[in-house]
């Protein structure tokens, strides 16, 4: 358990692709798929949409967008409706002052799925997208057939207490106005920091993915956005804690994927505070960053969980 715990501990957090200047884009989403705005309490959320069948709604983290999902779109939109939004403040959706809480940001989840007529999905995260996604199928559970979460904890559940007293954690009251000055302008020192730590390999996150991520957090508002995720961890542990009290644990499958470099096995151990049919997952030579340094593995893990008959 102590060995689980150092591997738990060591994870800190975490349209198309949309070319930025002097940068080569991200791999981009099929040109089938297309974009629109979603608008849910005060905040316009950017979502691309494409495929056709059952429907699945991914959910990214802090240092990405919706624009890591691109290789499970294309494969996923074979035969499902693939629906990846932007989190309220990040990406190409609006940056409002308040409504970071992840209790708040799943129900512009639901406005997403509402406004694309959408009744069920899928679900698939990372990172703060466990967290949105968790309180997404608690608060509707008869909206989520199946859960995937990647490689995150979620606040006040499991061993939360334990992972914020980590020095390694600094980033989570990282914030405020002096702040926002000293990072305006090196969005892309700060989010080295991220990729190259919590990384296995700090390669496989190449110069064109950096790029990409840190011209789009060096949006106006993008960052002090982000700053505000983790500013309501405090409130989303609270929430957790309640919504689990009131609600019980999910009834739905739920796919925990850990990467074997960050959190392993333990984070199906930590998802089964809160759920009841937990299959573990663990993705070999990869850090945090599932996506970018293991797509391939990654996306044959989602696909084959997705397959399984209900």
């Amino acid at each position: 358990m102590l060995r689980q715990m150092r591997s738990l501990l060591a994870v800190a957090i975490g349209a198309l692709a949309v070319p930025l200047p002097g940068y080569t884009a991200v791999q981009p989403f099929p040109a089938s798929f297309h974009t629109q705005e979603v608008e849910s309490n005060g905040a316009t959320i950017h979502v691309r949409v494409g495929g056709k069948g059952p429907a699945v709604i991914l959910l990214h983290g802090f240092g990405d967008t919706g624009d890591m999902w691109a290789p499970v779109a294309a494969d996923l939109a074979r035969d499902h409706t693939v629906v990846v939004p932007d989190l309220r403040g990040m990406g190409l959706s609006s940056h409002p002052e308040t409504g970071y809480e992840k209790k708040a940001q799943a129900v512009d989840m639901a406005h997403v799925l509402d406004a694309l007529k959408i009744q069920k999905a899928d679900l698939v995260t990372h990172d703060i997208g466990n967290m949105v996604g968790y309180a997404l199928a608690v608060q509707y559970p008869d909206r989520i057939t199946r859960f995937v979460a990647m490689d995150a904890p979620l606040p006040g559940i499991g061993h939360w207490n334990e992972i914020l007293l980590m020095p390694m954690l600094w980033h989570f009251n990282f914030r405020g106005p002096d702040v926002e000055r000293l990072v305006a302008g090196r969005e892309r020192i700060y989010l080295d920091r991220f990729y190259n730590e919590l990384s296995a390999h700090p390669k496989s996150i190449d110069e064109a993915t950096r790029g990409h991520y840190a011209a789009l957090y060096a949006r106006p508002g993008a960052m002090h956005s982000a700053f505000n995720q983790f500013a309501a961890f405090s409130q989303d542990a609270t929430d957790n804690k309640a919504l689990l009290a009131a609600k019980g644990k999910l009834a739905m499958p739920v796919l925990a994927v850990g990467a074997e470099k960050s959190f392993g096995t333990g984070m199906a151990d930590e998802l089964r505070f809160v759920a009841t049919n937990v299959t573990p997952q663990v993705i070999a030579d990869s850090g945090h960053w599932l996506m970018e340094e293991q797509p391939a593995a990654t996306v044959a893990a989602i696909r084959a969980f997705l397959n399984k008959p209900l």
